[in-house]
């Protein structure tokens, strides 16, 4: 059986619920019509009909709710990842503030955040790797670091402790 993507199993469950619904009315429409056939008296076999009709309506309720529900709940998460997104960004950007780095060196900063090699960074920026192995050097002095993991690793212990350490800011003044 072949996997659905998440933008693939809405719409297919969408459709097995049209087709369920199709269903549902065919066999409501037919009990009625049975029991009108049947001059108004109900036999065990239309009360099996009746029965199977009215479990397929509450399917089809029951999953309409449960898709409700799920789409609720991914809107939900997705809100809150953006929230942690912009959470994540605004204590980066406060070092940054912290550590007083120029816009160029705020973006080779950001660059280097994201994990891009000097070469991609230059290339990014239209520089030479000189020009941002100087653009660091300035970025590592100013924000108490010696490298890379340093730098990444002191933007990290903010994020779980959520304040930057004292010895830290003041280390930088």
């Amino acid at each position: 059986m072949a996997r659905f993507t998440s933008a693939k199993a809405p719409a297919a469950m969408i459709a097995l619920i049209a087709i369920q619904t199709f269903c549902a009315v065919f066999f409501v429409f037919d009990v009625f019509t049975d029991l009108q056939e049947a001059g108004g008296k109900p036999t065990t076999h239309l009360l099996i009909e009746a029965v199977a009709a009215a479990a397929l309506v509450l399917a089809i309720l029951l999953e309409l709710g449960y898709l409700i529900d799920l789409q609720q709940r991914k809107d939900r998460l997705e809100h809150s990842l953006h929230e942690a997104s912009q959470a994540v960004f605004d204590v980066i950007e406060s070092h940054f503030d912290l550590w007083k780095l120029s816009p160029s060196e705020r973006d080779v900063a950001r660059f280097l955040v994201k994990g891009f090699t000097i070469g991609e960074i230059a290339a990014f920026r239209g520089n030479k790797e000189g020009t941002i192995k100087a653009h660091l050097n300035a970025i590592y002095r100013k924000s108490a670091t010696r490298n890379r993991a340093e730098m990444m690793s002191a933007l990290i212990d903010t994020l779980i402790d959520t304040a930057p350490p004292s010895h830290a800011l003041s280390d930088r003044a």
